[in-house]
């Protein structure tokens, strides 16, 4: 019964397009096709369970089954009417953001730098750049526009906050927060933790003692903005 669970709400996710909420896309036709193995195989087996004999457990044994039989479907259920939710700021701070290291190479900088629009670089390309970087004359006449949620800086959660993306390598388990950290003294008066935002503005070197980075984005424009369908990079 748990494996018929497992491979129906495998199933509904992929058919939803929420599987990606779980692990990197890579893997969707993979999921997909060992669900529908799975079912054929549970399919089978209570199928054939029909044959075998079962001798009387007795009322005890029989109510327990029954109970972990309706607990099984009740978590199904859930897990399918309750819609699935992102990895959020609390994660970020247990993870650190930008701890877990993009390794972008020479050749991977070069390319970035060579698109030449830098406002249509995504977060973990900036994230990128500033890993190979933090030369205030390098980003002096850059413009950035990067879209994620809002998580505070640790070390100066009052001035400071990053917007911030989930890097998934494999699945959720394993997905590293990432950020580009924005100076704005007093933000948590106009923004709160998790909203998705875009924000536009040039690197400056970090004015704040207790920041972790030496460059942060000085904001020219804010918005809200509501989180994409895809939350996560890859």
């Amino acid at each position: 019964m748990l494996s018929l669970v497992v491979v129906v709400v495998t199933l509904w996710l992929g058919l939803n397009d929420e599987l990606g909420l779980y692990i990197h896309p890579r893997y969707f036709v993979f999921t997909i096709v060992m669900a529908l193995v799975g079912l054929v195989l549970v399919s089978a087996g209570f199928v054939r369970r029909r044959s075998f004999e079962v001798e009387d457990a007795g009322r005890l044994a029989t109510t327990l089954t029954g109970t972990g039989i309706v607990l099984l479907l009740v978590m199904g259920v859930a897990i399918v009417v309750v819609p699935p939710t992102t990895l959020t700021s609390a994660t970020a701070t247990q993870r650190e953001v930008n701890s877990g290291g993009l390794g972008t190479d020479a050749d991977q900088t070069a390319a970035l730098i060579g698109a030449g629009d830098f406002e249509e670089l995504s977060v973990r390309e900036w994230v990128s750049l500033l890993a190979q970087s933090t030369d205030p004359a390098f980003y002096a006449d850059k413009t950035a526009r990067v879209t994620g949620f809002v998580t505070p800086d640790a070390q100066d959660p009052d001035n400071v906050f990053y917007v911030a993306r989930f890097v998934v390598t494999c699945c959720a388990v394993d997905a590293q927060p990432i950020g580009v950290p924005v100076y704005l003294p007093g933000w948590q008066a106009e923004y709160e933790i998790d909203d998705w935002v875009q924000v536009t503005g040039r690197f400056d070197p970090s004015v704040s003692a207790a920041a972790t980075d030496p460059l942060a984005l000085t904001p020219v424009e804010i918005l809200p903005v509501d989180q994409p369908n895809d939350p996560y990079v890859y």
